[in-house]
């Protein structure tokens, strides 16, 4: 063990240093296959109790003989004796290994050859130290693979943001609660799933190449296929496809699954991100409020035991009903300007200059109230809030608000200061869907890369006739961010978009 004894952090190690450790690590390996006892031969382990299992269990499992395997994290060397902490999936087990239980030339072995972050086995006794700690008491040890790189110095963990995003498994190794947070990730998509199901909804699966970068507004990321000779697109949203389905005659679908988009990246966005859209027939922007509060609240009691979440140091209460303000209204209360007093495109540029909002030339009034909103109301929004009735310059896929056409039955639900859902009663009149398609491609012919084209074949499955429809999406990324306290969402993504280094391979 005289390596671990020596080893530096790595921020401080000269390359020389770090050189001949890596060497040192190699020659070891070298000297137990020289021996006939390859680590990497091995395949099997059998192990039969994890850590938490032991201490959960010790007054039953007390003198009572185990298997254990899991990755060494600390080492307390005595001379004929040493205590290694091992790391399972459940947390840290303290093994005693004396030279005369699991014999000398094994004990000489272990001191000669295995370093932290070895991944070993252990066969033993049950017992609990002097010193009240459960623990187990070797008689049989094994190496089971051998690691070349020495972990990051242990009582500083692995601190570089940048380089635990690129090496999760090292972060995931040294930093044991970045598992926590990815457990509770899954159990929260479990749980979204779980109370879909229950509420009839049917799983499916649509395609992620399309021939059409449609659904939503942004730019995508463009492949190419050789059979077929032709340029496709990584999907944007769902949405498109799971309205056939509901066109088809399904009645309620869902689908979680990957959403890519060709565009900045920070604390809230990755190229590539998890979609929630699920979609109902007979029902509208109501409904899908009513839908979305109620899975919020469900998923945060199953997974968390409470509706009443801390994020940062703000209080989120999940459990009473969510506010509901207009965009109009919203604009309003924060930055006091009434756009229904505002009756032309050049009259809303004009109160833009007045607040030094930038706006394009092509901008509408819908779309510049919108720009109001994001400049003085968004960060606001705090407790759960449904801003509704958007303007239709920004919802090409929502219905028209009877007897207000200039606006849309649409929501956006904020929590936080931030966007975690998108519905609509969804547009189901194919004449009016093709000439927002086409105002969209008008857009995308004069430089919108964000503007969507013309999908014909979403028209013809329209012009079938589809029932009135409510459709949601929720950022699952996001959500999950919110339900674990993560303040960027590569906290929250195991394996997050990096640029590359110069030296990436």
């Amino acid at each position: 063990m005289s390596e671990n004894k020596n080893e530096q952090p790595q921020a401080v190690q000269t390359e020389q240093e770090l050189n001949e450790l890596l060497q040192i690590r190699r020659d070891k390996l070298a000297k137990l296959q020289e021996a006939g006892k390859d680590p990497f031969a091995i395949t099997t382990c059998p192990r039969d109790h994890y850590a938490q299992e032991i201490r959960d269990q010790f007054e039953t499992l007390e003198n009572q003989d185990v298997c254990i395997a899991g990755r060494v994290m600390s080492w307390r060397d005595m001379g004929k004796a040493s205590f290694l902490d091992i790391h399972d999936k459940t947390g840290r087990m303290q093994v005693y290994v004396k030279i005369d239980e699991v014999g000398e030339e094994t004990y000489k072995e272990m001191k000669a050859c295995w370093d932290l972050g070895d991944i070993i086995s252990v066969s033993g006794f049950v017992f609990k130290t002097r010193r009240g700690e459960i623990s187990v008491h070797a008689k049989e040890i094994k190496l089971l693979s051998k690691s070349l790189l020495p972990l990051p110095e242990k009582f500083h963990g692995l601190k570089d943001t940048d380089l635990r995003y690129r090496q999760r498994y090292v972060d995931l190794i040294v930093n044991p609660e970045v598992k926590d947070t990815f457990v509770r990730r899954s159990q929260i998509v479990t749980e979204i799933r779980n109370f879909l199901n229950e509420k009839g909804f049917l799983e499916v699966e649509t395609p992620v190449l399309h021939t059409i970068a449609g659904g939503a507004s942004a730019r995508p990321f463009i492949t190419h296929h050789n059979t077929l000779d032709m340029d496709m697109y990584l999907r944007i949203a769902l949405e498109l496809y799971l309205k056939r389905l509901i066109v088809g005659g399904f009645d309620k679908v869902y689908e979680l699954g990957r959403c890519f988009r060709n565009e900045g990246m920070d604390t809230r966005h990755n190229p590539e991100f998890t979609m929630l859209e699920l979609y109902q027939a007979y029902t509208d922007y109501n409904g899908m409020m009513d839908i979305t509060e109620e899975l919020i609240r469900t998923v945060a009691q199953r997974v968390l035991g409470t509706t009443v979440i801390t994020y940062g140091d703000v209080e989120i209460d999940l459990g009473k009903p969510f506010a509901r303000i207009s965009m109009v209204d919203a604009v309003k209360k924060y930055a006091g300007v009434d756009f229904d007093a505002i009756a032309t495109d050049e009259e809303a540029k004009a109160v833009a200059k007045e607040h030094h909002i930038q706006y394009e030339e092509r901008h509408k009034k819908g779309d510049i109230l919108n720009l109001f909103f994001d400049e003085y109301c968004e960060e606001k929004l705090i407790q759960p809030t449904f801003l509704m009735n958007h303007p239709v310059e920004i919802s090409p896929l929502a219905k028209k608000m009877p007897g207000n056409p200039a606006y849309t039955e649409r929501f956006e639900l904020f929590i936080v200061g931030r966007e975690h859902a998108n519905a609509f009663s969804e547009l189901n009149d194919p004449i009016d869907q093709r000439q927002r398609f086409e105002a969209q491609a008008a857009l995308k012919a004069a430089g919108d890369e964000e503007a969507c084209d013309v999908d014909e074949d979403f028209l013809t499955a329209l012009e079938y006739g589809m029932p009135p429809t409510g459709g949601l999406g929720i950022g699952v990324d996001r959500l999950v961010m919110l339900l674990t306290d993560a303040a960027s969402i590569r906290d929250v993504l195991l394996f997050p978009t990096m640029k590359s280094l110069p030296n990436d391979k």
